[in-house]
């Protein structure tokens, strides 16, 4: 199946991604929080996958589960050693589950670009396949970037990016090296100079994890492409009301 395109922010706007969906109003990473930021208009949805033991993609930031309410003990399971339905069983909000990466991506559809962050380890033939029998158009990133390097290799039209937490000297090797297309970038470590080497090998840079519209100002000025932000609603209400009226 050919994924749809959705509709791109028009020449000029910054994309704004929602992240983890919108996590001060519903819990991160979960189908009702996806739903208000689609509603809200974000162009882009990102979230968190891990591996289940019987091999089923699920949507959840951390490798553990907190304890059930009730549970005798303090352990933390790993999402790797469960089944699926037992990961299921574990409810973030009264009536609010964790999704598998099918359920957002058919919830999405052609609404926003979903960008995957790859948390399990070997998971990228499970992701990339997922992506396949979907609808979606989707990216793909980790902090290990052999993630985008396999996922690439795997598809190599799939859109792929690196995550940063701290400033490289070479930015755009560390892109090429993962044959990445996104270079995602802590937005405090975020300047002039790394914009135009990241662009000058044609690769995009995406701020994480901005929350404030004065923030996203200077960014865009600075030509950085995307911003993942907490608030999707309000950033979109701040950057594209100025549009408008500009």
């Amino acid at each position: 199946m050919t994924p749809a395109t959705p509709a791109a922010p028009r020449k000029g706007q910054l994309e704004i991604i929602a992240h983890r969906g919108t996590p001060r109003d519903h819990p991160e990473n979960s189908l009702p929080g996806f739903r208000n930021a689609l509603d809200s208009g974000a162009d882009g949805i990102e979230l968190d996958v891990h591996l289940t033991v019987d091999g089923v993609l699920v949507v959840h930031h951390d490798p553990t589960l907190q304890p059930l309410e009730g549970a005798t003990d303090a352990a933390h399971p790993a999402i790797r050693d469960l089944t699926h339905a037992a990961v299921r069983g574990h409810i973030l909000a009264p009536g609010v589950s964790i999704p598998t990466l099918a359920e957002v991506l058919d919830l999405v559809g052609t609404r926003a670009v979903v960008y995957i962050e790859v948390k399990a380890h070997g998971a990228e033939a499970a992701v990339v396949r997922c992506i396949r029998e979907s609808a979606a158009s989707c990216a793909v990133h980790g902090f290990d970037h052999r993630v985008a390097l396999r996922a690439g290799l795997l598809d190599p039209g799939l859109p792929t990016g690196i995550l940063l937490d701290s400033y490289l000297i070479d930015p755009a090797a560390a892109l090429g090296d993962a044959r990445a297309r996104d270079y995602w970038q802590r937005w405090e470590m975020i300047d002039a100079d790394l914009v135009a080497r990241i662009h000058a090998v044609r690769g995009r840079v995406i701020a994480w994890t901005v929350n404030e519209p004065s923030v996203a100002r200077r960014l865009h000025l600075l030509g950085v492409d995307a911003v993942c932000t907490d608030v999707c609603g309000d950033m979109r209400s701040a950057l594209r009301g100025e549009s408008r009226r500009s």
